[in-house]
């Protein structure tokens, strides 16, 4: 599970650095296996202006640059298609290391014309996919400053290793309510942190999505809400940066925002073409050799077994799993389905295994998602949509019921000692379960919170 400094504290109010985080992870159980700070290998590459560009005597694809990086003017030779004078650009000097491959720059000769470091691109810096040319900045941006500090790309990476019992801890939100319960910060509201009046389902007009759940041990709860007259394309940059650093590839908007919230929030969805499906759409049980082309571009033969959504024509969904490549949003898609389900951990994990197929999804699904969260993931997912697609919600289908019955617990504050090991007084215990989101009677009746699977009982 990987974010990154800041995208921790837009959910936790706290002046902790990175490493006064991975402190406290470790101390209460989640195990911090790297911090990782694109910064520091980015350190020695400075903005740069091209005073002058000249054709190479001896190449035609390549220029000659005059190169202010904050100090003397130097001699670099580039082979980008964009450089030209005036441009503001990021300059590597001799001695620094490019991050893409490994290799140190050195003052060197190309086809007899001396260069004293290099111009980047992107993909270079390994800051995106694009190699086509080098980066180009802003007329504002400050020569000789550290690009990585004005880019603010000082930004480090945390990476927990996440055991199987804390599923709730599969999201950011999760990290964060737990270092917030261990005296770390104070947890912001969810709505807040979405910029939503509250966590309210959007209303919408139109007829509600033609949804069913006919599998209730696999699926037992399926919502969906449509939004008409979307516009696909990138997603804003603050996005694509928070999945960028973590190692995603920013796809387009619409899918991007259902990673985001996977990764934020621990809560996988997804959004369909409505233009490519036919009929009602159906979580079922599959039939012993139906196939599916999911979105990895490998074809699955399915079992009985195994939960799918599915429409008149075709499966569409692995449920749980992985989509389908037929139903999956476009360029061209101007209006979606957003699926927020609940899916049996145990289905999915044996799902999973028959198929030899893992996901980000199924890794949340089977370890089991929060069955409570299903109209604030939709609504949430739904604002998102709005606010960076545009279109017209509709009204919401809900389809089954997630399994959200609580469990009330009878507890020993004694048994901390007698199964533990460790004596802490009863208020403190009453105090940190509180914090966890343990809601407690005076008699000591406990229930675990809906994200808290993992308790079952009272040594839990």
């Amino acid at each position: 599970m990987k974010f990154s400094l800041s995208w921790l504290k837009e959910h936790l109010d706290t002046d902790a650095d990175a490493q006064g985080v991975a402190d406290t992870l470790n101390r209460i159980g989640h195990e911090v296996e790297s911090i990782d700070n694109p910064a520091e290998k980015l350190s020695a590459f400075r903005i740069a202006r091209v005073l002058t560009a000249a054709p190479h005597p001896q190449a035609d694809k390549l220029q000659v640059l005059s190169v202010d990086a904050g100090g003397e003017p130097l001699q670099v030779v580039c082979g980008a298609p964009n450089a030209r004078a005036g441009m503001l650009g990021v300059f590597g000097p001799a001695g620094a290391v490019v991050p893409a491959n490994g290799m140190v720059l050195k003052v060197a000769a190309i086809r007899g014309v001396e260069s004293n470091g290099m111009m980047c691109s992107i993909a270079e810096l390994e800051l995106g996919d694009d190699h086509d040319g080098i980066i180009e900045l802003a007329e504002d941006a400050p020569v000789g400053q550290v690009y990585a500090q004005w880019a603010g790309l000082d930004d480090p990476v945390i990476d927990v290793s996440i055991t199987p019992n804390r599923q709730d801890c599969m999201g950011v939100r999760g990290i964060a309510r737990d270092l917030a319960a261990a005296g770390l910060g104070k947890l912001r509201p969810l709505h807040d942190v979405y910029r939503m009046d509250s966590l309210a389902p959007i209303s919408g007009e139109g007829p509600a999505p033609d949804i069913a759940t006919h599998d209730p041990e696999g699926c037992p709860a399926f919502y969906a809400q449509a939004v008409s007259g979307v516009t696909n394309g990138p997603a804003p940059q603050w996005m694509r940066d928070k999945l960028h650093a973590i190692g995603q590839k920013p796809i387009s908007v619409l899918v991007d925002i259902t990673n985001f919230i996977s990764i934020d929030l621990g809560r996988p969805l997804h959004v369909y073409d409505r233009a490519k499906l036919n009929g009602p759409l159906v979580a079922r049980k599959a039939t012993d050799g139906e196939e599916v082309l999911a979105l990895n571009g490998k074809t699955y033969t399915l079992d009985s077994s195994m939960t799918v959504i599915a429409d008149d024509g075709m499966v569409h969904d692995i449920g749980g799993v992985m989509g389908g490549e037929h139903s999956g949003v476009s360029e061209s898609t101007t209006d979606v389905l957003i699926e927020c389900a609940y899916f049996t951990p145990e289905h999915i994990a044996r799902t999973g295994q028959k198929l030899t197929l893992t996901s980000d999804a199924r890794q949340r699904f089977e370890r089991g998602v929060d069955p409570a969260f299903l109209d604030d993931g939709l609504a949430i997912a739904t604002k998102l949509v709005i606010d960076h697609c545009g279109g017209q919600p509709s009204a919401i289908t809900r389809a089954g019921s997630p399994p959200v019955a609580p469990r009330n617990i009878s507890y020993d504050p004694g048994h901390c000692l007698r199964l533990g090991g460790v004596d802490v007084p009863a208020n403190e215990q009453r105090n940190i379960l509180e914090r966890l989101g343990f809601s407690l009677t005076p008699e000591w009746q406990v229930t675990p919170p809906s994200w808290r699977r993992d308790v079952e009982g009272s040594a839990d």
